[in-house]
C-alpha cells in the first residue's frame, strides 16, 4: 500500500455515513447502542466543524468514530503519519552522519598523534637533511 493510500485510509471514516431517516432508532440494524455525553460548547462546535469537513452525517457519527480511533490509539494500533515518518528518517540520517564524522575525527586525531610521536623520535621525513635539490 502506498503512502497516499494509507493517508486516504486514515482520513476516511471507517463507518458508513449514510443519513438515517427521521424517526429511525439509534440501535437499528447496526447493533450499536446509544450513549449520552456532555461537551463544552467550544468542543461541540469544533466537533461539528470536523464532522462536516470529514463528510460525516452527524456529530454523533463523528464522536462514535473518534471513540473508536481513541481506543485504537490506546491499543497502539495506528499508522504513523507521513510527517512523523519523514522526521524519523531525517533523525536516522543525522545519527549516521554523526557516526561518520566521529570516525573521521578519530582518524585525524590518531594520525596527528602518530605524527607528533614520530617527530619526537626523530624518524620523520621532515627531519631529513636537504641536499639543495627540489623534487
Amino acid at each position: 500500500m502506498t503512502v497516499t493510500q494509507e493517508w486516504e485510509k486514515t482520513t476516511q471514516p471507517v463507518r458508513d455515513t449514510k443519513k438515517k431517516p427521521p424517526g429511525a432508532t439509534q440501535s437499528g440494524s447496526s447493533g450499536r447502542q446509544g450513549m449520552f455525553i456532555r461537551l463544552d460548547p467550544d468542543d461541540k462546535q469544533r466537533a461539528k466543524y470536523w464532522a462536516d469537513r470529514r463528510g460525516f452525517s452527524s456529530v454523533n457519527e463523528y464522536v462514535a468514530e473518534a471513540v473508536v480511533e481513541k481506543i485504537r490509539r490506546e491499543n497502539l494500533d495506528y499508522d504513523l503519519p507521513t510527517l512523523e515518518i519523514a522526521r524519523l528518517n531525517e533523525l536516522v540520517d543525522q545519527v549516521a552522519a554523526l557516526a561518520k564524522n566521529s570516525a573521521n575525527l578519530e582518524r585525524v586525531v590518531t594520525t596527528g598523534f602518530d605524527s607528533l610521536i614520530g617527530l619526537t623520535r626523530g624518524d620523520n621525513y621532515l627531519l631529513d637533511d636537504e641536499d639543495g635539490e627540489l623534487g
